[in-house]
């Protein structure tokens, strides 16, 4: 099992539980009205369709961000506590494939060393010197690929455990675990957004969500928001 697994969602909150466990859906026909007769229901074939959508854009977006960067920018740990752009896809990657794989009775052929027993805390959390981008690329393919086969082959209400999940809630279904990597993959390429930019200043996926300024309008947007800063903490602290 990957050393470094994702938590559950809270199961103490009903609106997500219902999303999630995808109680509504069972026994509903395509498109029609739930039993409060206002709220559309559609069916699990669309809902599954939906939810991979998601998630395949974001393993997109996540990978992209490694894009053009070195071997060394790529491993740069930006953060105090080491995150860079190839451990963040070296992660996903291997918890996709154990939430697709094992959770399910689909175990991933050839587990990597990161991934077997007794292999040591965060590795698969960066890139040694016998890994190159290309190598944990390839992998993160492999994992998705792995991934797509058994959301194509399972229905929504498919069951597996979690073992690493409390007791309590590691039952789960391919619906809760499609949010839940759709969730974390999203979670993950966010963190990766933020890396990328302070490593060489890339910023965006060309999806229009950024604005379209130059190096010095950005700049002095920056200091914009830097004055607005300084201002709010001296008026906070009543000066």
């Amino acid at each position: 099992m990957s050393p470094a697994v994702d938590s559950p969602v809270p199961d103490d909150l009903p609106a997500v539980r219902s999303a999630v466990h995808g109680d509504t859906l069972a026994g509903v026909g395509n498109a029609r009205l739930s039993d409060e007769g206002t709220r559309p229901v559609t069916d699990a074939a669309t809902v599954k369709s939906t939810l991979h959508r998601y998630l395949q854009k974001h393993r997109a977006a996540l990978v992209g961000k490694l894009d053009g960067l070195a071997e060394r920018q790529a491993r740069w740990p930006v953060t105090p506590t080491g995150t860079n752009v190839l451990g963040v896809v070296k992660h996903v990657a291997s918890v996709q494939v154990e939430y697709f794989g094992a959770v399910f009775g689909r175990p991933f052929p050839d587990l990597p060393p990161w991934m077997r027993e007794g292999a040591a805390p965060d590795a698969d959390m960066y890139a040694t010197l016998d890994e190159t981008v290309a190598d944990v690329v390839a992998f993160h393919h492999a994992s998705a690929a792995h991934a797509d086969a058994t959301i194509a082959a399972l229905d929504l209400d498919a069951r597996g455990v979690v073992p690493w999940w409390p007791e309590e809630v590691r039952d789960v279904t391919l619906h809760r675990v499609l949010v839940h990597m759709a969730y974390e993959t999203a979670r993950h390429a966010g963190h990766v957004d933020i890396v990328r930019e302070m490593l060489d200043g890339l910023a965006g996926d060309g999806d229009g969500n950024l604005a379209d300024r130059s190096p010095a309008a950005w700049q002095d947007w920056r200091e914009h928001l830097v004055g607005i800063a300084e201002q709010a903490g001296l008026r906070s602290a009543g000066l």
